[in-house]
């Protein structure tokens, strides 16, 4: 992280692990908090005392791993607490590959209801969508406090023709460009932070804009500037 100028990280491990790492880096990440739906008031204390005891910045949903569609009423008193705690929520927002469970419980429109009943809640929707980008390019349009990460992907590969990112890329260099954070994911792809930050600087986007997605734009969402 220091030899490729990344200050701060997003941690998305178990809540364990995450602790001990906020434990003895607490300024150099973000602890991601993962809450079982199905826990009620206990997961919602749990959520405080992972915030306040223990240093972390965000909850995570993820209907990938338990089947439950992020706007389903059960996270509800959840996200009630993020507002309360003025910590944001990164919703797993893609198409998944599992064979044994819905493809789309990921799709983009569960951030619709959440972000109309929650107006006030600050969402980063992981992964961006991806195929269903069109339909995330006007979520991201619609409700002022969602923004997308391009965690998962490749950079290279956004602006490939044919890749279905190129809406996205059009109105994050535009209309969108505050909106957009980068994940660099490089646990995935086997490279380097530097490799990884080389290819955004190579997208067809200005100079201003990528600054924002590599830094500013996350810096702001998360309250670090």
């Amino acid at each position: 992280m220091d030899r490729a100028g990344v200050e701060v990280g997003v941690l998305r491990a178990g809540n364990e692990i995450n602790a001990e790492v906020l434990a003895q880096y607490p300024k150099r990440f973000i602890g991601l908090a993962t809450i079982s739906p199905h826990d009620g008031m206990r997961g919602v204390r749990e959520l405080v005392r992972l915030v306040h005891d223990c240093g972390f910045g965000a909850l995570r949903v993820s209907s990938l791993y338990n089947m439950v569609p992020a706007s389903d009423r059960r996270y509800y008193p959840l996200y009630a607490k993020c507002v309360e705690l003025d910590i944001p929520v990164r919703i797993y927002t893609n198409m998944n590959y599992a064979t044994d469970r819905p493809y789309d419980l990921g799709h983009p429109r569960h951030l619709d209801q959440i972000a109309m009943d929650f107006p006030e809640l600050r969402i980063v929707a992981g992964l961006s969508g991806w195929p269903w980008v069109n339909e995330m390019v006007g979520l991201l349009r619609r409700h002022p406090k969602l923004y997308g990460d391009t965690a998962a992907h490749r950079p290279r590969y956004l602006a490939q023709k044919g890749s279905g990112w190129e809406q996205f890329l059009q109105f994050g260099n535009t209309l969108l460009q505050d909106k957009i954070m980068t994940g660099l994911s490089r646990y995935l792809f086997a490279t380097s932070f530097e490799d990884l930050i080389a290819e955004y600087r190579s997208l067809p986007l200005k100079d201003s804009v990528v600054e924002k997605w590599l830094y500013g734009n996350a810096a702001r969402f998360f309250r670090l500037a």
